[in-house]
């Protein structure tokens, strides 16, 4: 499934410093929304319409019942009371699905069960809670089933409290009108709308479907969780993590096993992954060391080759950003249908920094969502800490911290070190400390990008 990304020749980055701002515009103008398919309501789920929904029928479609009780006409109630009931004859049942409806005259009444059709001849509908249940004639008011008989006359009930016209009828359209809009483009489909979509008949709905995000990790010292470590080797957290926010950013993850630091064998299963991404991301081997795979393995993939017939600007571009932690990226397009591959760092806190900046807003553009929604949301709030926070000059830093919206503050989680996972897992926040500050003072005002 293409993004249509569109293509064009990108300045080698690994020659200059990127601001944040600038990696972010030039992600997002290679990636464009994805297509869009019909589906199954329930596949939709979490999946952008793209086209405005009217409502084909009004809701409830006829008058029916709150309760389960007695269909009646106000006047035969009124003045009703404990001491002087009002007597009525039952003509009847009227079960949820009712087709053959009685007609309620003067002095009757009729059995309703909840979500049945208001009888003709019926203004309200008094609770089985305010008679004395009826006798004869069936079963006791509120417990009929929909298999029995529809009218089951005979017997009577007594009613000991008046009822209003309309009481306890939820009249026609009360919910919605044929014609009202239901849901508007644009919106993300969750459990509330799939049950407005299906309450109104619709069985399929035009969206954008949710992108397929391939997540992969590089290094030959990852295990897996649950495998034994051995000397040098450390479990493969980050695949997990990223996985994991590209769901919660609305995308399908796939997520594959850490790749050993051999360029061929990443080479070749980023070529495997194509088929089924959208978007790829991988994280390790983008930095400057002797094994930094990934750059040796797509340094030159899609580079404008022209004895490749690829002349049209695709390939992937490392480069440095002044940002901390993060500063190694890459980025660019891969394959025959240009999928967009986002490059990340191998440290875990810098890998999932870079996702909440650069990934997540590609997801989403993917999605289809408005640019008002593509971006995490972020506040004001005043540091609380016991001493300054020191950031390097020139470099945007992205510190884990701890909201508290009631105040309006924010306090320090952990260290800067682009190890900590410990800490990232009690941050909800991302505090920001702009490039040209050096020291945060307590008591100092600073954005903070909120986290979930």
């Amino acid at each position: 499934m293409s993004s249509s990304a569109p293509q064009h020749p990108r300045p080698a980055g690994g020659h200059r410093l990127w601001s944040v701002d600038e990696h972010l515009a030039d992600v997002l103008t290679a990636v464009r929304p994805l297509e869009p398919i019909e589906l199954q309501l329930l596949d939709a789920q979490g999946c952008v319409l793209v086209e405005d929904v009217t409502v084909p029928v009004a809701l409830p479609p006829f008058d029916n019942s709150s309760m389960d009780g007695y269909a009646v006409r106000t006047a035969d109630v009124q003045g009703a009371s404990e001491e002087f009931p009002a007597v009525l004859t039952v003509i009847g049942d009227v079960a949820a699905g009712s087709g053959e409806l009685p007609t309620v005259g003067p002095g009757e009444a009729a059995r309703i069960m909840t979500g049945a059709p208001l009888p003709p001849g019926a203004e309200a509908v008094v609770p089985v809670e305010w008679t004395d249940g009826g006798t004869g004639g069936g079963a006791v008011a509120g417990m009929t089933p929909a298999s029995a008989a529809p009218e089951q006359a005979g017997g009577e009930v007594r009613v000991h409290r008046a009822a209003e016209v309309r009481a306890h009828v939820r009249a026609r359209g009360s919910d919605v009108q044929a014609g009202d809009l239901a849901l508007a483009a644009g919106t993300v489909l969750g459990p509330p709308q799939i049950a407005l979509l299906a309450a109104i008949g619709r069985g399929t709905v035009r969206v954008r479907p949710r992108p397929r995000v391939v997540v992969l990790s590089t290094g030959s010292e990852l295990v897996q969780p649950g495998e034994a470590l051995t000397s040098g080797t450390i479990y493969d957290s980050n695949s997990f993590a990223l996985a994991a926010a590209a769901r919660d950013a609305g995308a399908i993850a796939y997520r594959v096993g850490a790749v050993a630091d051999d360029a061929d064998t990443l080479r070749a299963t980023i070529e495997d992954q194509l088929i089924r991404a959208d978007l790829l991301v991988t994280t390790g081997g983008v930095s400057v060391g002797a094994y930094d795979v990934v750059k040796e393995a797509l340094s030159s993939v899609g580079a404008g080759d022209e004895a490749s017939g690829d002349v049209d600007g695709a390939g992937i571009d490392f480069r440095k950003l002044a940002m901390q932690p993060g500063k190694p990226q890459g980025f660019g397009t891969i394959g025959p249908d240009h999928t967009p591959l986002l490059a990340l760092p191998g440290n875990p806190v810098s890998s999932y920094v870079s996702f909440e900046l650069f990934v997540r807003p590609a997801i989403r553009t993917l999605m289809g969502l408005p640019e008002s929604e593509v971006r995490r949301p972020s506040v004001r709030a005043v540091l609380t800490a016991d001493k300054a926070l020191g950031s390097p000059a020139g470099r945007r830093q992205f510190l884990r911290g701890k909201y508290d919206a009631e105040s309006g503050t924010v306090s320090p989680v952990g260290g800067s070190g682009s190890h900590l996972i410990a800490a990232l897992a009690h941050a909800d926040s991302l505090m920001v400390v702009p490039e040209d500050v050096t020291s945060v003072e307590p008591g100092t005002e600073l954005e903070v990008v909120l986290l979930g």
